[in-house]
This record gives C-alpha cells, structure tokens and sequence, in this order.
C-alpha cells in the first residue's frame, strides 16, 4: 500500500464534499456508506458514491479513493461493493469484521466483481478496521487472510466502537489502549504490512490534542491517521513525514556507515554515536519512507 498519511472520510450521500477533501491535501478520501449515512440514505448513497469514484477517476486528482461499505451483519454489504467495485478504486475499508474467515469471503466476493468487470485482478486492496473485541483477539490471523490486507486500522480514539465493545474509558495519555495498539502494530510489521493507521479523533476544535494524539501513535510505530475534518489534514501529513533535517541526519549516517564498510569496517563512530549495520537499515527505512511520500 502507499504509505498514507491522512485518509480523509467523506459522507458519501454528500457527493460534492469528496471534491472540499481533495483540495485538503489529504493522501486519501474514504468515502463512506456506513456510520455518516442515515439509514434513508443508504440504497441512493450508493450511486452518489459510484459516481463519485468515477468522477474523480475521470479528473485524474491526486488523492486515493477509498470506500468504506456497510458492514457483513447489515446486509448491505453485498449491495454496496456490487455499487463500488469500478474503476478508479483503490481499496475499502472494511468495518466490523470479526475474523480471518470474514476477510477471506469478502475478498471472493471482490475477486468475483473484478474478473466479470474486467478489472485487474488483486488490486483492490483492504484496510481492517479493527471496532471489536473479536477482530481485536484475531488481528494477528486477520492481517494474514489475503494478500489484499494493505493494512490494519486500529479504531482506538475517543468513544469508538472498540471502546464500547472493551469497556475501556478513552484518556490523552492512552494507557488503556497501549496493548491494543502495540498489538495492531505488532500484527502488521509481522505479515510485511508497514504502514498501519491510527484513529480517529473527534474533538474537531481541539488541534492540540490531535497533534499530540498524532505523535504519540507515530512514536509506537503508526504512519498515519484516518480523519474526520479537513482541519486535521495538514496535521497529519507533518506528524507523519520524516522532517527535512532527519532525512539528512539519516542520509549522512547511512554514507558513513558504506565509507566505513568499504575500509572493511562493520561498524562506525558517527556523529558521537556507535552506528552498525542494523542502525543503516533503520536509517534506509526513513529514507524510503521519505522519497514514497514525496511522490504521494
């Protein structure tokens, strides 16, 4: 998966929105079937949405297109991917799974939809939004159901889902999630998936503790957040990028360290630090990430 930084919701009954995300700046819109929809709207938000996806397509804009269709148990489900399976999607975020085997039936019924459209098969990808204490118990399982799982959402902010189903009482310092979450980054990183997503945050006026909530899940191991407000947009997109002057700290490392190895050295004093192997790959990994989301 690209690496996203900020995925964007969009009430998808709420056609020209979609276009107000874009302009935000965000990585990625999430147009949404489910929870911003009323339920008189569900069946016509579902045209709205594909002429949207479409729309887009057509204009060739910057940001991903996502959509988040309504849950299995709902039976709508079946109906909005049939709806949303077009071109010009990048993938859906799947709410309210449970286990692997959800994840597995959902992606026979996509792989269907694409081989009858024509549409390249696998490219649709999914991100598991993790809202239960099931999906939570089974996260491990779930990141492995498919090669379609580009990554996991930990729904862990402030009167989810997830804190409803746990009983956990949502505080800034985040104690009560810190298992959750390490686990939601562990699951991924374990199954080669690298860029989990955090959220979501709904103190709209609060950018403050956005900001702090943004840093703390990028400290242990996020690379992004889903968003409910353009406001929180910009944000994101600087928590989550590798600042100008640690991509040259890493940069000058990782030349320090081919200079030493090549004086057949294995390791180096750099900057006053002791740098091996193993510091280069790091220092590797947060240049890459740094060059992807320059072409985001």
């Amino acid at each position: 998966m690209r690496p996203y930084r900020s995925m964007l919701f969009v009430p998808g009954h709420k056609g020209a929105w979609a276009d107000k995300a874009v302009a935000s700046g965000t990585d990625a819109i999430i147009l949404d079937l489910e929870d911003s929809v009323p339920a008189s709207d569900k069946l016509t938000a579902r045209d709205v949405v594909a002429g949207t996806i479409g729309r887009l397509h057509d204009q060739g804009l910057r940001a991903d297109v996502w959509v988040r269709p309504n849950s299995r148990d709902t039976g709508l489900m079946g109906g909005d991917l049939d709806a949303v399976v077009v071109p010009g999607v990048a993938g859906l975020l799947l709410p309210k799974t449970f286990n692997a085997e959800d994840i597995v039936r959902i992606d026979a019924v996509v792989s269907h939809l694409e081989e009858t459209r024509g549409l390249p098969a696998g490219k649709i990808g999914f991100l598991l939004s993790l809202e239960t204490a099931s999906s939570m118990a089974n996260c491990e399982a779930m990141a492995a159901a498919t090669p379609r799982v580009a990554a996991l959402l930990g729904a862990t902010g402030p009167n989810a889902d997830v804190g409803r189903e746990l009983g956990f009482e949502f505080t800034p310092e985040g104690l009560e999630t810190l298992y959750l979450r390490s686990r939601i980054v562990l699951a991924s990183r374990a199954n080669g998936l690298h860029h989990p997503i955090g959220g979501v945050w709904q103190d709209i006026a609060d950018l403050d503790g956005f900001r702090t909530f943004c840093e703390d899940n990028r400290r242990l191991g996020y690379r992004g957040m889903t968003l409910i407000h353009p406001s929180h947009v910009e944000i994101a997109n600087e928590v989550f990028t590798p600042s100008p002057e640690k991509v040259d700290f890493y940069r000058r490392m990782v030349q320090a360290f081919h200079d030493a190895e090549a004086q057949g050295h294995g390791a180096v004093d750099f900057e006053g630090q002791h740098i091996d192997l193993a510091h280069a790959k790091t220092a590797e990994g947060v240049i890459a990430l740094a060059d992807a989301l320059a072409l985001v």
